[in-house]
């Protein structure tokens, strides 16, 4: 039986997996992550929250819903929910970290 991981919280700090890349491939217009035989195409939102949640200058995982939520003017509880459904997802495929 598979273990269901826990989601995502908001005082996570998270980094791109070993081996994963954040690229844009520039022919095509497209943000993707690269992952060693795998890639995900990111939607301008999925890049926002890259953005705004990953990376070793983020504070933690609130401080980039805070940042979306003032800049998309949106309920922060909303925004949340979304990223950390989000963010639990890109966990889950093995493109993020803890």
């Amino acid at each position: 039986m598979n273990a269901v991981s826990p989601q995502i919280g908001e005082a996570d700090r998270l980094r791109l997996a070993p081996g994963v890349m954040l690229r844009n491939d520039r022919r095509r217009g497209e943000w993707m992550l690269m992952a060693p035989e795998r890639l995900l195409v990111l939607d301008e939102m999925a890049l926002a929250v890259v953005r705004a949640c990953v990376g070793a200058e983020v504070a933690d995982v609130a401080a980039g819903i805070d940042r979306l939520t003032a800049e998309y003017d949106a309920p922060r509880a909303e925004v949340a929910a979304d990223v950390l459904e989000m963010l639990t997802d890109l966990r889950n495929k093995g493109y993020v970290v803890t």
